[in-house]
């Protein structure tokens, strides 16, 4: 078994069980609110500004036998790069506030994501950072694939509500397509215990960020 195949299998008890919340079944449906979809927007920023910095912190304590990691981690920068201005923009298509959001604080969910990926980079295993990988970029494929369209049929929203989520189903498929070959030459034991760990403390606090979102009537959920 290679060790993408291995990750999945470690990490399917924590993925089965966000993909089940009732919020994210209402979201694969369309049933969200406006409210709803703006406070998963805002959260989403909290930790999408944080992707560049984070993959700066990695690349920069990766060891010198993990080079050809470096220059995959240099790649994600660019592709990454600006991305959370794309979620302010849809935040105001959706008649938010793009000064509230960017000088607002995260739910606590996200707080502790974010702390625990730099605490992990800078104190334990910098490849760990590749758990978050796993975990956010394989589920917005499945939100953004799944989701964006029925979501902005119910809400009636232009595309331009949806730049965020809408860009990340072919690109994060391309980016799952990398990650996949990247985790298979992953052949250090600490290494490869590492993402597992963070593969499942990202599962359970991005649980924990949606089951945060607000309730709006009966369909109230949000999206990833």
């Amino acid at each position: 078994m290679s060790f993408f195949e291995t990750l999945q299998e470690a990490t399917h008890h924590e993925r089965h069980e966000l993909f089940n919340l009732p919020i994210i079944r209402d979201a694969l449906e369309g049933k969200v609110s406006l409210h709803s979809y703006r406070a998963f927007l805002a959260q989403a920023y909290y930790h999408v500004r944080h992707t560049v910095p984070l993959m700066m912190a990695c690349g920069a304590r990766l060891p010198s036998h993990l080079e050809w990691l470096r220059k995959a981690v240099c790649d994600y920068i660019e592709d990454e790069y600006g991305h959370e201005q794309w979620i302010l923009d849809d935040i105001v298509v959706c008649g938010g506030d793009r000064n509230a959001v960017r000088y607002g604080r995260p739910s606590l969910p996200i707080e502790l994501m974010v702390s625990f990926l730099y605490d992990l980079i800078a104190r334990d295993n910098p490849v760990g950072l590749f758990g978050m990988v796993n975990v956010l970029e394989g589920t917005s494929i499945a939100l953004a694939t799944h989701a964006a369209g029925s979501i902005a049929k119910h809400l009636d929203l232009p595309p331009t509500a949806f730049s965020y989520l809408s860009s990340h189903g072919s690109l994060d498929i391309e980016h799952m397509q990398t990650y996949r070959r990247l985790m298979d030459r992953l052949e250090d034991p600490d290494d490869q215990a590492a993402v597992i760990h963070a593969s499942k403390v990202v599962y359970r606090l991005y649980a924990d960020m949606f089951r945060g979102l607000p309730h709006d009537g009966e369909h109230h959920h949000a999206p990833v």
